[in-house]
């Protein structure tokens, strides 16, 4: 992922940058270098004055050296591409995949160019640029890199092709929750740019972006389906998903056409020191009792009179 959207926002698909633009952002480096040479040596010609003449030369020869392979290398390192000149003509280098360079690629872009464009006052680049389909310089072929516009005339945004009708629907099943936000990116703009590419490099492109998708989402490859119509069908499938998660009604809960009763409204409280002012209460009198029945009164019971039969014994 990494060698495809890089941190530094390299964008897929730039203009290879021709032969005018180049020239320019190299004069505009030369001019900064020769200024800051000129500068640096004038303190150390100030500096050195005491040393023997030995010495002064080799402080002269190695400033000339730092500032003739030094400075670039160290420059196009540190900015991944972007020098002073190639900033200002918005011309950045990079690697044949897309990715920033490194100290590598910059040595030898730096070393090929003493012999490219000091030695020989530019020939042999001007003459490698034009005959190189993409405008490359002897030491970009060597270091693998590629010099590209990113400042390019504004276009509308393309959308993402539609899959193969015979891959719609297909992948209706698949887990997409895994797949970070940063893949989705990489995929689309390879999607939206892939015809701008080299086909060679756009195929092996799509196959990385193809075996990420596939590591995220835990499903085995599918087979006999190329990759760039694997990651159209995939990414269809997503904005499916979206549109239809967008646009779905919300469900109504158990608790649907239920309002609440209002809450009473709160009492108010009382100043501090003041008593608080009570509404006098109406007297209300009591109801009359009803009248009750008096109750008969109950005759005594009298105790049964004894006979004179007995027992026999």
């Amino acid at each position: 992922m990494s060698d495809l959207v890089t941190g530094d926002a390299v964008v897929l698909g730039l203009r290879p940058a021709r032969l005018p633009s180049r020239g320019l952002a190299i004069l505009l480096d030369l001019a900064v270098y020769v200024t800051g040479y000129v500068l640096i040596s004038v303190g150390l010609t100030v500096a050195t004055a005491s040393l023997d003449l030995a010495a002064q030369a080799a402080v002269a020869v190695a400033t000339f050296l730092l500032f003739l392979v030094g400075v670039p290398i160290a420059v196009e390192t540190l900015s991944h591409g972007r020098s002073l000149g190639k900033l200002a003509c918005g011309l950045r280098v990079v690697r044949d995949d897309g990715g920033p360079i490194r100290f590598r690629h910059a040595l030898v872009r730096g070393s090929m160019g003493v012999v490219e464009l000091i030695l020989t006052f530019g020939s042999i680049a001007c003459i490698a640029s034009l005959v190189s389909a993409r405008g490359r310089r002897l030491g970009d072929v060597f270091a693998g890199t590629l010099v590209v516009r990113e400042r390019v005339p504004g276009t509308r945004v393309m959308p993402v092709p539609p899959p193969p009708p015979w891959l719609a629907g297909r992948f209706t099943g698949l887990d997409l929750s895994a797949v970070p936000d940063g893949l989705w990116l990489a995929i689309r703009q390879y999607l939206t740019r892939m015809n701008q590419l080299d086909p060679q490099i756009g195929a092996t492109m799509a196959v990385r972006l193809a075996d990420d998708l596939v590591a995220r989402t835990g499903a085995p490859p599918p087979a006999g389906v190329p990759a760039a119509a694997f990651l159209m069908a995939v990414v269809h499938e997503r904005q499916t998903r979206d549109a239809a998660r967008a646009f779905r009604p919300a469900a109504a809960g158990p608790g649907a056409g239920y309002a609440p009763a209002p809450a009473p409204a709160p009492m108010p409280m009382p100043m501090p020191g003041t008593m608080p002012v009570v509404a006098p209460v109406p007297y209300v009198a009591p109801a009359p009792a009803a009248p009750v029945a008096p109750v008969a009164p109950v005759p005594p019971v009298e105790a049964p009179r004894a006979g004179g039969f007995a027992p026999p014994a």
